[in-house]
C-alpha cells in the first residue's frame, strides 16, 4: 500500500462501497463505470484536476474499486486513493483528445482482460463527464455485455451526511461567513467587479485558522442591477454602482465539501418592490425551514416556501434548493432530489440542501438563502450571516 493521507477513514469508504454494491445488485449490475468525479471521490479518495480527459472508477461486486485515467494522473490517484497500486491502471497519452483512438477502447480491452466484459454494465448515462463518443466506444469494444442507466446511483448514497462529512461542511460554512464578511465591507460605488471577485477569492482560499480554503465548484456570480434578472452571470470589470441591488451567490468549500450561501447588497436607497420581495423571501425561508424535518418530503419545504409567495403574490417557476456537499466544476449540487412540488423524497437526519429561494424580476434579482442539515429537532443552519438584505448609502 502506499502512503497515502486520507480524509475519512477506511472504515468510512467500506461502508460506502457496500451502500454501493447494495445499490448495484438491486440495480442488478455487474459492473459499475463511474465518471462522475465527485463520485470517483467520494468512493475512493481521488482528488485532482484531471476530470478534463477521460477517467473512472470501475466498482465491482467482489473486489475493490479500480481508478482508471491518463497514465499521468495515475500517479496523482497513488497520492489520494485508497485501493493498493495494483488497482490504479492508466493509459497512454497518445489517447488523449486523440481523432483514431478513444480512452475507452483501452478501458473496454482492460475490463476484457480482467474478466468484466459480460454481463451487466452501469454507465452514468446523464453525467457532465461521459460523453457520446465514450459510450459508443464502450458499446463497439464489449460486445458481450449488457448496458443500463445508472444515473445517479452514486449519488443517492451520498445524501445522508458522515459525522465527518458535516464536520468538514461547518468549516465550509464558517469560510462563506467570512467570504460576505469581507464582500460587505468592500462593496461600493466605483469599487470594479473584478477587484472584489479577488478579495472572494483570497478570503475563501486563506479560509480558516484551522481549515485551509478550497477552490469551489461554480465561480462566484455577482450580477447587479437589470443583469441580476438573469440568475447565473458572473463578473466583469465594470464597476459598480449607487442605486442597484447585487446578489453575491458563492459558497466556503473544504476538502471539496460545499456550503453555498447567498445574500443580496443594494448600494443606496432600496424600491419598495425590493423590500417587499424580501419580507416575503424571509417569511418563506422561515416557514420552509419549519418543514425541514425528518419524516417530511422535499416538497414540504417547497410547498410551504412557494404558499408564502403565493400569499405575496409572487410567482415563481423554479425549484427551490437542491442537495450539496462533496463536488467537482461545473456544479456543486448533488443532482439527485430537489425542493420542489412534486418531489415526494423523504427527509432523513443529516442530508444537506442550499435552501435557495432566489427571486429574478427584469429590474432586479434577490437571493437570500441557507445552507441546512436535516437535523432531529428541525434544520441546522450551516453558516451564520444576517439573513437579510444589506444595505451600504
Amino acid at each position: 500500500m502506499t502512503d497515502v493521507t486520507l480524509h475519512f477513514s477506511r472504515d468510512e469508504y467500506a461502508s460506502r462501497l457496500l451502500k454501493t454494491r447494495t445499490a448495484m445488485q438491486a440495480a442488478g449490475l455487474d459492473l459499475l463505470i463511474v465518471t462522475d468525479p465527485s463520485n470517483m471521490a467520494w468512493l475512493t479518495g481521488y482528488d485532482g484536476w484531471s476530470f478534463y480527459v477521460h477517467q473512472c472508477v470501475l466498482v465491482t461486486i467482489d473486489d475493490d474499486p479500480l481508478w482508471f485515467g491518463r497514465a499521468m494522473d495515475g500517479k496523482g490517484a497513488l497520492r489520494t486513493v485508497w485501493m493498493a497500486p495494483d488497482h490504479i491502471d492508466g493509459y497512454p497519452d497518445h489517447y488523449v483528445q486523440s481523432t483514431e483512438r478513444h480512452p475507452m477502447d483501452y478501458l473496454s480491452q482492460m475490463i476484457t482482460d480482467r474478466g468484466r466484459g459480460k454481463g451487466a454494465i452501469g454507465v452514468e448515462m446523464d453525467n457532465y463527464y461521459y460523453s457520446a463518443a465514450a459510450h459508443a466506444s464502450l458499446i463497439k469494444h464489449l460486445p458481450n455485455a449488457t448496458f443500463k442507466d445508472a444515473t445517479g446511483l452514486v449519488n443517492w448514497q451520498r445524501a445522508v451526511k458522515s459525522a465527518t462529512e458535516l464536520e468538514y461542511m461547518r468549516k465550509a460554512g464558517r469560510i462563506v461567513e467570512k467570504m460576505h464578511a469581507k464582500i460587505f465591507d468592500m462593496v461600493e460605488p466605483g469599487l470594479r467587479k473584478n477587484e472584489l471577485v479577488a478579495e472572494i477569492y483570497r478570503t475563501g482560499i486563506r479560509g480558516l485558522e484551522d481549515a485551509g480554503g478550497d477552490y469551489p465548484a461554480i465561480v462566484p456570480l455577482l450580477p447587479s442591477g437589470a443583469d441580476a434578472s438573469a440568475s447565473h452571470l458572473t463578473w466583469d470589470d465594470v464597476p459598480m454602482k449607487a442605486g442597484e441591488a447585487t446578489f453575491f451567490e458563492i459558497a466556503g468549500v473544504y476538502r471539496r465539501y460545499h456550503c453555498p450561501l447567498s445574500r443580496t447588497v443594494f448600494l443606496g436607497k432600496p424600491p419598495a418592490d425590493l423590500l417587499e420581495a424580501e419580507k416575503a423571501v424571509l417569511e418563506g425561508l422561515e416557514a420552509g425551514l419549519e418543514k425541514a424535518r425528518p419524516g417530511n418530503t422535499c416538497e414540504d419545504i417547497a410547498k410551504a416556501f412557494f404558499a408564502v409567495l403565493e400569499r405575496h403574490g409572487i410567482v415563481k417557476d423554479s425549484r427551490t434548493g437542491y442537495p450539496i456537499g462533496l463536488s467537482y466544476p461545473p456544479d456543486w449540487g448533488e443532482r439527485t432530489m430537489s425542493l420542489r412540488s412534486g418531489d415526494t423524497t423523504v427527509l432523513q437526519e443529516n442530508m444537506s440542501f442550499h435552501f435557495m429561494p432566489g427571486l429574478w424580476t427584469d429590474a432586479w434579482g434577490l437571493e437570500l438563502t441557507e445552507s441546512i442539515v436535516i437535523g432531529k429537532n428541525g434544520p441546522e443552519c450551516l453558516s451564520n450571516v444576517a439573513r437579510k438584505l444589506g444595505i451600504k448609502n
